[in-house]
Protein backbone atom coordinates (compact mmCIF):
# COMPACT_ATOMS: atom_id res chain seq x y z
CA UNK A 1 0.00 0.00 0.00
CA UNK A 2 1.51 3.38 -0.99
CA UNK A 3 2.32 5.87 1.73
CA UNK A 4 -0.22 8.42 0.53
CA UNK A 5 -3.02 5.87 0.85
CA UNK A 6 -1.86 4.86 4.31
CA UNK A 7 -1.76 8.53 5.26
CA UNK A 8 -5.26 9.16 3.93
CA UNK A 9 -6.91 6.10 5.45
CA UNK A 10 -5.11 6.51 8.76
CA UNK A 11 -6.05 10.19 9.00
CA UNK A 12 -9.63 10.10 7.75
CA UNK A 13 -10.81 6.74 9.14
CA UNK A 14 -10.21 4.42 12.07
CA UNK A 15 -9.17 1.51 9.86
CA UNK A 16 -5.91 0.02 11.16
CA UNK A 17 -3.26 0.54 8.51
CA UNK A 18 0.53 0.59 8.82
CA UNK A 19 1.95 4.04 9.46
CA UNK A 20 3.34 5.68 6.31
CA UNK A 21 7.11 5.75 6.02
CA UNK A 22 6.98 9.08 4.23
CA UNK A 23 4.79 11.84 5.66
CA UNK A 24 6.13 14.65 3.50
CA UNK A 25 4.03 17.31 1.87
CA UNK A 26 3.74 15.44 -1.44
CA UNK A 27 2.41 12.39 0.39
CA UNK A 28 0.01 14.56 2.39
CA UNK A 29 -1.22 16.29 -0.76
CA UNK A 30 -1.95 13.01 -2.50
CA UNK A 31 -3.73 11.69 0.60
CA UNK A 32 -6.03 14.71 0.89
CA UNK A 33 -6.63 14.68 -2.87
CA UNK A 34 -7.94 11.13 -2.49
CA UNK A 35 -10.23 12.08 0.43
CA UNK A 36 -13.46 12.08 -1.68
CA UNK A 37 -12.77 8.50 -2.78
CA UNK A 38 -12.12 7.40 0.79
CA UNK A 39 -15.31 9.19 1.81
CA UNK A 40 -17.28 7.44 -0.94
CA UNK A 41 -16.21 4.00 0.27
CA UNK A 42 -17.02 4.91 3.87
CA UNK A 43 -20.48 6.24 2.93
CA UNK A 44 -21.30 3.15 0.90
CA UNK A 45 -20.71 0.97 3.98
CA UNK A 46 -22.00 3.21 6.78
CA UNK A 47 -25.13 4.09 4.82
CA UNK A 48 -26.36 0.50 4.45
CA UNK A 49 -29.06 0.89 7.16
CA UNK A 50 -30.75 3.39 4.85
CA UNK A 51 -31.43 0.58 2.39
CA UNK A 52 -33.79 -1.04 4.90
CA UNK A 53 -37.48 -0.03 5.03
CA UNK A 54 -37.38 3.52 6.40
CA UNK A 55 -41.00 4.60 6.65
CA UNK A 56 -42.15 6.58 9.67
CA UNK A 57 -40.03 6.52 12.86
CA UNK A 58 -37.82 3.80 11.37
CA UNK A 59 -36.38 6.40 9.01
CA UNK A 60 -35.17 8.58 11.86
CA UNK A 61 -33.73 5.58 13.69
CA UNK A 62 -31.86 4.52 10.55
CA UNK A 63 -30.57 8.06 10.05
CA UNK A 64 -29.28 8.30 13.63
CA UNK A 65 -27.64 4.90 13.26
CA UNK A 66 -25.88 5.99 10.08
CA UNK A 67 -24.62 9.21 11.67
CA UNK A 68 -23.37 7.16 14.63
CA UNK A 69 -21.57 4.75 12.30
CA UNK A 70 -19.88 7.64 10.51
CA UNK A 71 -18.77 9.12 13.83
CA UNK A 72 -17.36 5.74 14.85
CA UNK A 73 -15.66 5.20 11.50
CA UNK A 74 -13.89 8.56 11.75
CA UNK A 75 -13.14 8.31 15.50
CA UNK A 76 -15.42 11.39 15.81
CA UNK A 77 -12.41 13.53 14.95
CA UNK A 78 -14.37 15.78 12.60
CA UNK A 79 -17.06 16.39 15.20
CA UNK A 80 -14.36 17.14 17.75
CA UNK A 81 -12.85 19.64 15.34
CA UNK A 82 -16.21 21.34 14.87
CA UNK A 83 -16.66 21.68 18.62
CA UNK A 84 -13.13 23.01 19.18
CA UNK A 85 -13.45 25.58 16.40
CA UNK A 86 -16.82 26.72 17.74
CA UNK A 87 -15.30 27.22 21.19
CA UNK A 88 -12.31 29.07 19.75
CA UNK A 89 -14.38 31.43 17.63
CA UNK A 90 -17.10 31.84 20.23
CA UNK A 91 -14.58 32.98 22.82
CA UNK A 92 -14.02 36.22 20.93
CA UNK A 93 -10.33 36.07 21.84
CA UNK A 94 -7.49 37.12 19.52
CA UNK A 95 -5.99 34.50 17.21
CA UNK A 96 -3.23 33.05 19.45
CA UNK A 97 -5.54 32.81 22.47
CA UNK A 98 -8.34 31.32 20.40
CA UNK A 99 -5.93 28.67 19.11
CA UNK A 100 -5.02 27.74 22.66
CA UNK A 101 -8.70 27.35 23.52
CA UNK A 102 -9.09 25.00 20.54
CA UNK A 103 -6.16 22.92 21.79
CA UNK A 104 -7.83 22.15 25.11
CA UNK A 105 -9.32 18.69 25.49
CA UNK A 106 -12.49 19.90 27.21
CA UNK A 107 -15.54 21.23 25.41
CA UNK A 108 -17.24 24.54 26.15
CA UNK A 109 -20.79 25.80 25.64
CA UNK A 110 -20.22 26.92 22.04
CA UNK A 111 -18.84 23.51 21.18
CA UNK A 112 -21.80 21.74 22.77
CA UNK A 113 -24.28 23.94 20.90
CA UNK A 114 -22.47 23.38 17.59
CA UNK A 115 -22.47 19.60 18.06
CA UNK A 116 -26.12 19.41 19.10
CA UNK A 117 -27.37 21.44 16.17
CA UNK A 118 -25.07 19.75 13.65
CA UNK A 119 -26.10 16.24 14.70
CA UNK A 120 -29.79 17.13 14.87
CA UNK A 121 -29.69 18.72 11.42
CA UNK A 122 -27.77 15.78 9.97
CA UNK A 123 -30.04 13.11 11.43
CA UNK A 124 -33.26 15.03 10.74
CA UNK A 125 -32.29 15.91 7.18
CA UNK A 126 -31.14 12.37 6.43
CA UNK A 127 -34.39 10.99 7.84
CA UNK A 128 -36.38 13.37 5.62
CA UNK A 129 -34.44 12.15 2.59
CA UNK A 130 -34.94 8.54 3.67
CA UNK A 131 -38.70 9.10 3.80
CA UNK A 132 -38.51 9.88 0.07
CA UNK A 133 -36.40 6.76 -0.54
CA UNK A 134 -33.29 8.71 -1.51
CA UNK A 135 -31.53 8.69 1.87
CA UNK A 136 -28.71 6.44 0.72
CA UNK A 137 -27.93 8.63 -2.29
CA UNK A 138 -28.20 11.78 -0.16
CA UNK A 139 -25.70 10.41 2.34
CA UNK A 140 -23.22 9.53 -0.38
CA UNK A 141 -23.51 12.98 -1.95
CA UNK A 142 -23.05 14.71 1.42
CA UNK A 143 -20.05 12.65 2.52
CA UNK A 144 -18.24 12.84 -0.81
CA UNK A 145 -18.93 16.57 -1.10
CA UNK A 146 -17.62 17.21 2.42
CA UNK A 147 -14.36 15.48 1.52
CA UNK A 148 -14.18 17.49 -1.69
CA UNK A 149 -14.58 20.56 0.52
CA UNK A 150 -11.63 19.30 2.57
CA UNK A 151 -9.37 19.65 -0.47
CA UNK A 152 -10.27 23.36 -0.59
CA UNK A 153 -9.18 23.76 3.03
CA UNK A 154 -5.81 22.25 2.10
CA UNK A 155 -5.51 24.10 -1.19
CA UNK A 156 -2.64 26.32 -2.22
CA UNK A 157 -2.93 29.78 -0.74
CA UNK A 158 -4.60 28.66 2.50
CA UNK A 159 -1.87 28.77 5.18
CA UNK A 160 -1.62 26.84 8.41
CA UNK A 161 -2.45 28.69 11.62
CA UNK A 162 0.26 26.85 13.54
CA UNK A 163 3.65 25.38 12.77
CA UNK A 164 2.71 21.97 14.16
CA UNK A 165 -0.21 19.58 14.02
CA UNK A 166 -2.28 18.14 11.20
CA UNK A 167 -3.08 21.55 9.74
CA UNK A 168 0.59 22.33 9.25
CA UNK A 169 1.17 18.91 7.68
CA UNK A 170 -1.52 19.24 5.00
CA UNK A 171 -1.96 23.00 4.49
CA UNK A 172 -1.30 24.21 0.93
CA UNK A 173 -0.55 20.69 -0.32
CA UNK A 174 -3.44 20.35 -2.81
CA UNK A 175 -3.23 22.16 -6.16
CA UNK A 176 -6.17 24.43 -6.93
CA UNK A 177 -6.91 22.47 -10.09
CA UNK A 178 -7.53 19.38 -7.95
CA UNK A 179 -9.93 21.32 -5.70
CA UNK A 180 -11.85 22.65 -8.70
CA UNK A 181 -11.89 19.25 -10.40
CA UNK A 182 -13.39 17.52 -7.37
CA UNK A 183 -16.03 20.24 -7.04
CA UNK A 184 -17.03 19.81 -10.68
CA UNK A 185 -17.08 16.02 -10.39
CA UNK A 186 -19.25 16.24 -7.26
CA UNK A 187 -21.70 18.64 -8.91
CA UNK A 188 -22.04 16.53 -12.06
CA UNK A 189 -22.32 13.25 -10.16
CA UNK A 190 -24.86 14.67 -7.69
CA UNK A 191 -26.92 16.03 -10.59
CA UNK A 192 -26.87 12.63 -12.22
CA UNK A 193 -28.09 10.94 -9.04
CA UNK A 194 -30.43 13.50 -7.47
CA UNK A 195 -31.00 16.08 -10.19
CA UNK A 196 -31.02 19.81 -9.49
CA UNK A 197 -31.34 19.15 -5.75
CA UNK A 198 -28.09 17.20 -5.75
CA UNK A 199 -26.17 19.77 -7.76
CA UNK A 200 -27.49 22.61 -5.60
CA UNK A 201 -26.54 20.79 -2.41
CA UNK A 202 -22.94 20.48 -3.60
CA UNK A 203 -22.74 24.17 -4.53
CA UNK A 204 -24.12 25.23 -1.14
CA UNK A 205 -21.83 22.80 0.70
CA UNK A 206 -18.66 23.98 -1.09
CA UNK A 207 -19.69 27.59 -0.56
CA UNK A 208 -20.18 26.97 3.16
CA UNK A 209 -16.73 25.39 3.31
CA UNK A 210 -15.15 28.41 1.64
CA UNK A 211 -16.87 30.65 4.19
CA UNK A 212 -15.57 28.57 7.10
CA UNK A 213 -12.06 28.68 5.63
CA UNK A 214 -12.28 32.45 5.20
CA UNK A 215 -13.38 32.89 8.82
CA UNK A 216 -10.54 30.66 10.00
CA UNK A 217 -8.00 32.68 8.04
CA UNK A 218 -9.33 35.96 9.39
CA UNK A 219 -9.76 34.91 13.02
CA UNK A 220 -7.09 32.23 13.48
CA UNK A 221 -4.58 33.04 10.76
CA UNK A 222 -5.16 29.86 8.78
CA UNK A 223 -6.27 26.25 9.10
CA UNK A 224 -5.69 23.70 11.81
CA UNK A 225 -6.79 20.10 12.22
CA UNK A 226 -9.87 21.42 14.02
CA UNK A 227 -10.70 23.72 11.11
CA UNK A 228 -10.46 20.79 8.72
CA UNK A 229 -12.93 18.82 10.85
CA UNK A 230 -15.27 21.80 10.99
CA UNK A 231 -15.13 22.18 7.20
CA UNK A 232 -16.14 18.54 6.76
CA UNK A 233 -19.03 18.67 9.25
CA UNK A 234 -20.40 22.05 8.15
CA UNK A 235 -20.33 21.19 4.45
CA UNK A 236 -21.90 17.75 5.00
CA UNK A 237 -24.65 19.29 7.14
CA UNK A 238 -25.40 21.99 4.57
CA UNK A 239 -25.62 19.42 1.78
CA UNK A 240 -28.08 17.28 3.74
CA UNK A 241 -30.22 20.26 4.73
CA UNK A 242 -30.53 21.41 1.10
CA UNK A 243 -31.49 17.91 0.00
CA UNK A 244 -34.06 17.61 2.79
CA UNK A 245 -35.70 20.98 2.11
CA UNK A 246 -35.66 20.74 -1.68
CA UNK A 247 -39.28 20.64 -2.89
Amino acid sequence: MPDWLRFGIGTLTRLPVPAPLDTGRRTAGLAISAAPIIGLLMALVCGLPLLLPTEGPAGFVAAVLVIALLAWATRALHLDGLADMADALGSGRPGPQALEIARKSDIGPFGVIALVFALLLQAGSLAACASRSDGYAALIVAVVTSRAALTWACGRGVPAARLDGLGAAVAETVPRIVCATWAIIAIVAAYGVLGAAGASSVVVAITSAVIVIAIARRRLGGVTGDVLGAVIEVSATCALVVLALWP
